[in-house]
């Protein structure tokens, strides 16, 4: 799968991602500062699924239409790697098929899959 990793959900991420195989574009990597309206742009037109803890994006897809290939917000009352990666390990055991053009808010109890 193809996952654009934001800034704040950090590189520590997005390298896991990588060592399990996928491909990862990491804001904070390779493109640190980009405004949100640009990361969920690129994500839409160049097909990646965009993994962020800000809930923004939300905002952006249901309020103002953005378009989107996939969208998984981390909404954890712990916000460490660690805790990250373990709620989003969970999450591509259980859903992987389900991710793309989805938008997909996971806490460390509930996974939602949100309406359009």
């Amino acid at each position: 799968m193809r996952f654009l990793v934001d800034e704040c959900t950090g590189p520590k991420v997005a390298a896991w991602l990588r060592e399990i195989g996928h491909e990862v574009l990491s804001v904070y990597e390779e493109a640190r500062g980009l405004d949100d309206d640009t990361i969920i742009k690129k994500a839409a037109k160049e097909g990646w699924i965009l993994v962020t803890n800000d809930k923004d994006f939300g905002e952006k897809v249901y309020r103002d239409g953005q378009l989107h290939r996939g969208v998984i917000l981390l909404r954890l009352e712990d916000e460490s790697a660690s805790s990250k990666i373990k709620v989003f390990e969970r999450l591509l055991e259980v859903y992987k098929d389900r991710l793309q053009d989805s938008f997909v808010v996971v806490t460390e109890k509930q996974v939602r899959f949100a309406r359009r």
